[in-house]
């Protein structure tokens, strides 16, 4: 098990290194120019020869790379093109609201999934069955931005309802908190849900005509006891491969949810630097971002040699 997580956190580094070149190229390559849009919206009658070198945007971009990642390695993201505030404290306010929002999404998809996944394949080809599978597959083909949308707008001329827009932070008061999050996290969460069911109920069926299983039936244990104890615990490991791809579809969800229902976190942030051209803003948030995933898919290659016992045994026999 050492050798394995040793051999996942060597991979931390590059990953990460190819992932702040891909991002820093691909900013400078979308349209639009940041220089243009500060002499235009923020800083009317400067010199517009002047401001490239007052930004550092006049340098090649291998020494612009160079010069962003050094401060990133120890642990400063730079500042803002615009007002020159500090990245790093303005991320510090909007981290929490973006975990808070994807914590609850997931959370919300486990939920959801596992039991329905499970219930659809011990109850094959019944009416339970037919409608979690159709209730899966509408939930894969909903777009998330536009049930976001009709939450929003349906309620209110239906029932005179919107959800909260005006965000309150958890330790100020957790009950508005959670009115305001919970809507966008359940949105979040039932996309995640669709494709987990699925493959949950796939390969519950596979594991439950296992021989294994047989044979726990045969010393007359209870259907509970070998749901839970034999069959859901095999059944989970692939689940959990697919789960760990997952997260970087959630993580893009909040960038869309978030502008939906007003929320100050990270995806809203991206959006707005991507509006001006925000360089240092958008390489920063798409770092944290792809941090975030390479952690979580490490963390699930480690529940993953947990769960299976073949990748322990097969080190030590190695």
């Amino acid at each position: 098990m050492q050798a394995y997580l040793v051999q996942r956190l060597l991979l931390v580094v590059p990953t990460l290194l190819g992932v702040s070149i891909l991002v820093f190229a691909l900013v400078r390559v979308l349209p639009g120019d940041a220089v243009a849009m500060l002499l235009q919206d923020y800083a009317q009658g400067a010199d517009g020869d002047a401001l490239p070198a007052r930004l550092g945007l006049d340098r090649p971009a291998p020494v612009q790379y160079v010069e962003w990642l050094g401060p990133v390695v120890r642990g400063d993201l730079g500042s803002l093109l615009r007002s020159k505030t500090p990245i790093g404290a303005e991320l510090a306010s909007r981290i929490p609201v973006t975990l808070e929002l994807g914590v609850l999404g997931l959370l919300f998809g486990l939920a959801v999934a596992l039991p329905v996944g499970v219930l659809s394949a011990v109850r094959q080809d019944t009416r339970v069955d037919y409608l979690a599978r159709s209730t899966a597959i509408g939930l894969l083909a909903i777009p998330g931005f536009w049930l976001g949308t009709l939450v929003i707008t349906l309620p209110s001329v239906w029932w005179q309802w919107t959800p909260p827009l005006r965000y309150t932070r958890l330790f100020d008061d957790p009950g508005k908190n959670l009115a305001q999050v919970i809507v966008p996290a359940i949105i979040l969460g039932l996309a995640l849900s669709g494709t987990l069911m699925r493959l949950t109920r796939a390969q519950m069926l596979e594991v439950l005509r296992q021989d294994f299983v047989l044979t726990a039936h045969g010393k007359g244990l209870t259907e509970r006891a070998v749901l839970v104890r034999h069959a859901l615990k095999n059944a989970f490991i692939p689940v959990l491969t697919l789960l760990g791809l997952q997260i970087s579809i959630l993580v893009g969800g909040t960038v869309v949810v978030e502008s939906i229902f007003a929320l100050p976190g990270m995806g809203r942030y991206l959006l707005e630097a991507l509006q001006y051209r925000d360089y240092p803003v958008i390489q920063a948030v798409n770092l944290l971002f792809a941090t975030v995933i390479v952690l979580a898919n490490l963390l699930v290659d480690l529940l993953y040699g947990w769960l299976d016992p073949r990748l322990r045994y097969g080190e030590q026999a190695a």
